[in-house]
């Protein structure tokens, strides 16, 4: 039997399955197509033996390990996690957030109180229209493709990353693969790495099939894979995912701030983390 994984077509996460969605490595897994919320469900419940899944749902899923040197980060601005607003954002009183979303709404909810000092907004889930979210509150929170169709003439808009930046000065981890503690992917962990290497060499055909599929130009989701996005988990990501959890546990968004436990590392083809490490970094 195929391992299930669940995976995240948001054009972000594309580079990283890139390599099983459209290449070499196309029947070695079962792939489920998800949104970030379905992913961490599917994880938490046993349908899927490792998942995309939002990192803050590494810390309310026990028994989780986590594939080392991966991951869906931005280091500064990310353009796909968006706070749209009718008002400026020290006006909010109320939000509709992506129901899809775990770790943007607790980034976001750490903004506000903890940076903006707006401890009284009340939130509710909507789907991912921000129109139609912002006909009853004052601003939305919407992420993935959705976030790159957003006028930016109509509203205020905030990059989430940015403002993260803005006050900690840290990079922002939004996802990474993790995978049930009782999973043995063998040599198959190899696979996952060796698929964001070719994603990330093949920027040009994912920019050239995902314009047509999202209605956006190839120059731009290039330019969005390449500056806006970072696929690594180095140290300084690590420090401001480590951030992020304690910030998330201070206010009471989790429990307490686990300590990430990684699969383990001799299970990787030394070669094959150096490789990835270097695509990773780039």
């Amino acid at each position: 039997m195929k391992l299930r994984v669940s995976f995240i077509e948001y054009l972000n996460s594309v580079p990283l399955g890139w390599g099983f969605l459209n290449g070499p490595y196309q029947d070695v897994f079962e792939i489920l197509f998800d949104v970030p919320s379905e992913c961490a469900r599917r994880l938490s419940t046993g349908e899927a033996d490792i998942g995309l899944i939002p990192v803050i749902e590494y810390q309310r899923i026990p028994d989780l390990l986590v594939l080392p040197d991966i991951a869906v980060a931005s280091k500064r601005q990310v353009k796909s996690v968006l706070f749209v607003s009718k008002v400026p954002l020290t006006q909010v009183s109320s939000v509709a957030v992506d129901s899809s979303s775990r770790t943007s709404v607790a980034l976001l909810k750490i903004l506000l109180h903890k940076f903006y000092g707006r401890h009284s907004v009340t939130y509710h889930q909507e789907s991912p229209d921000a129109e139609k979210m912002l006909e009853h509150d004052d601003a939305a929170l919407v992420i993935g493709n959705p976030a790159l169709k957003v006028s930016r003439s109509t509203f205020f808009i905030y990059d989430l990353a940015s403002e993260w930046h803005r006050f900690t000065g840290l990079p922002f981890v939004f996802a990474f693969w993790a995978l049930r503690s009782g999973v043995n992917l063998g040599e198959k962990a190899q696979v996952f790495y060796l698929s964001r290497e070719q994603g990330l060499k093949e920027i040009d055909s994912i920019a050239r099939v995902y314009s047509e599929k999202l209605g956006v130009p190839a120059a731009e989701i290039r330019k969005y894979i390449t500056e806006n996005l970072n696929y690594s988990l180095d140290d300084s990501n690590l420090r401001g995912l480590q951030t992020f959890f304690e910030l998330a546990a201070e206010l009471e968004l989790i429990p307490f701030a686990r300590p990430l436990q990684f699969y383990a590392a001799d299970q990787l083809c030394g070669a094959t983390r150096r490789r990835s490490q270097e695509s990773g970094a780039k």
